[in-house]
């Protein structure tokens, strides 16, 4: 989870490529994601919020090293993963060799944003990296590229982090506001925030006719 970074300009991004070079040059894990019960958990908490038992096409910006994505992949029949760092992509692309319906491609936001439509877009601790007008153009291409039932779910964390351009809760005001309505499912804990747009605003228990 990053709590200290330095921050500066990047195009419309704001984050230091040096402070990740040097995350990723000393750690294959640099935030516990594999070690922390905290993420462990919190993976299985987005895993569970989720609207669908399966997508046909999914999109993870930021996946890190692979460990949401990997947990993601039998979730899906499709899953494209991206991070803008070349450390983060080669041991993503290693953690989910053993998927082959997995991409991980470089891509930098908003700039790369891919084609195509996703049933899913999983937007995971990377709001706090871009600028508001880099955050509202990346929400604006992630709600124009949702299938009609497709779902976009949010989680950061919510502590403030030293040199961070957004905080969770400011990038989770954002959303709303670019959404233009309320979570189907919002889900607040002293920790972090986890909220799910859908394009299909029934309840899941209505779209299986339990109510």
């Amino acid at each position: 989870m990053p709590r200290n970074m330095g921050c500066c300009s990047s195009g419309m991004q704001s984050f230091n490529a040096t402070y990740f070079d040097a995350l990723y040059e000393c750690s294959n894990d640099p935030w516990g994601f594999r070690s922390r019960w905290y993420e462990q958990r919190k993976r299985s908490i987005v895993l569970a919020c989720l609207d669908q038992p399966l997508y046909s096409r999914v999109f993870e910006p930021a996946c890190a090293n692979g460990e949401l994505a990997a947990a993601l992949a039998p979730r899906c029949q499709h899953l494209l993963a991206s991070d803008f760092h070349t450390l983060a992509v080669g041991q993503a692309k290693s953690r989910l060799s053993v998927f082959p319906h997995v991409k991980v491609e470089q891509r930098r936001l908003p700039r790369d944003w891919p084609p195509g439509a996703f049933d899913l877009i999983v937007f995971g601790e990377i709001g706090y990296y871009l600028d508001r007008e880099a955050l509202r153009l990346v929400l604006r291409q992630s709600r124009g590229a949702l299938t009609a039932g497709g779902s976009f779910v949010a989680c950061h964390w919510r502590p403030a982090i030293e040199g961070a351009v957004n905080s969770g809760d400011d990038v989770h005001s954002v959303i709303r506001a670019e959404f233009a309505e309320a979570p189907l499912l919002s889900h607040l804990e002293d920790d972090f925030i986890l909220e799910l747009w859908s394009m299909d605003r029934r309840s899941v228990a209505t779209r299986e006719a339990l109510r």
